[in-house]
């Protein structure tokens, strides 16, 4: 079929490019079927001034705006308040009901398949969580500028062909849009590839030491800076101190209560995670994606729900213990 035919290759970055803008695995794979139905359906009336792939972004990136408009942006608790300041208040409060949580992508749903190194690392850099997450504070319209003119390097002229908008709103969108970013939080870290080896390492001490409740060896993966925030909660910590003491008073229990396979997700080394119940069996809990640099691990961030374990492509159970 001549669709398929001209089609198919790009549903990989238009599913990237879909996360980008909603910052929901979920939602980004009904918004991709979305545009793929609604290209169908058009395709005998494209007329070939633009090419299929800038055809496809005009369908994809208005079928988010579309979905955008009325709902609230995905954020992490960071994105919700400060860190946790000590005070002694009762940890793990729930946060905001309402609230609508980030998600983590699975890489293997968006990895190039021609198998382009270079092309790995940018689609790798261009979907890690804390961009994402900034991405999400920018006004919908905006947002779609940077990441069209940014990360997908269309021009100023396809963006607002795109768009359906002029050069110069483009342009002073995308203006707007960094000067935002600026505000929003850090400077990007300088995180490994999950397949470099100390990455690896890194991601399989963290595993080693939740599946051993070992807190001293924690110690040793986190970086003296390193954050700890979890959805659905609304406290995060900052510094290797306080994201301890969290840990070990209400998380880690006994050796043998959790159990990890690493993973990867958004560019980043990751985990899908379990939890023993009463009867033994290790049931699904979430999943976890490490910030790792040279320095060891700057940050986890916890993704405390069932299903997107078996959206990693996990079993929901992995049966008792032997």
């Amino acid at each position: 079929m001549e669709f398929a035919a001209e089609t198919a290759r790009y549903r990989r970055e238009l599913l990237a490019h879909c996360y980008r803008m909603v910052g929901s695995a979920h939602d980004a794979e009904d918004l991709v079927q979305e545009t793929y139905l609604r290209a169908w359906r058009a395709f005998d009336r494209y007329d070939g001034r633009a090419s299929i792939r800038t055809w496809l972004y005009r369908i994809a990136t208005n079928v988010c705006l579309t979905a955008l408009e009325p709902r609230r942006i995905r954020v992490l608790p960071s994105g919700l308040g400060d860190p946790d300041d000590g005070s002694g208040a009762p940890a793990n409060r729930a946060a905001p009901s309402g609230t609508a949580w980030l998600e983590p992508l699975p890489d293997g749903w968006i990895a190039p398949s021609a198998g382009d190194p270079a092309a790995v690392v940018v689609a790798r850099e261009s979907l890690r969580l804390a961009l994402i997450a900034s991405l999400q504070h920018l006004p919908a319209r905006q947002r779609a500028i940077l990441i069209l003119r940014e990360v997908l390097a269309f021009s100023a002229a396809e963006t607002a062909q795109i768009l359906d908008t002029t050069v110069a709103a483009v342009k002073s969108g995308l203006q707007r849009a960094r000067a935002r970013l600026e505000e929003l939080g850090p400077d990007p870290e300088d995180l490994l590839e999950p397949t470099d080896e100390r990455a690896r390492a890194l991601l399989d001490a963290y595993l080693t030491a939740f599946e051993h409740a070992d807190a001293s060896l924690l110690e040793r993966v986190l970086r003296a800076d390193a954050t700890l925030e979890a959805t659905p909660f609304l406290d995060w910590q900052a510094g290797r101190e306080n994201c301890l003491r969290l840990l070990d008073a209400h998380v880690l229990g006994r050796p043998g209560d959790w159990r990890l396979l690493a993973t990867t997700a958004n560019g980043q080394p990751a985990a899908a995670i379990y939890r023993r119940d009463a009867d033994g069996a290790l049931l699904a809990y979430g999943v976890v994606v490490l910030a790792a640099t040279a320095d060891g691990v700057a940050g986890v961030v916890a993704f405390h729900d069932p299903a997107l374990v078996t959206l990693f492509g996990f079993a929901d159970v992995l049966g008792p213990a032997r």
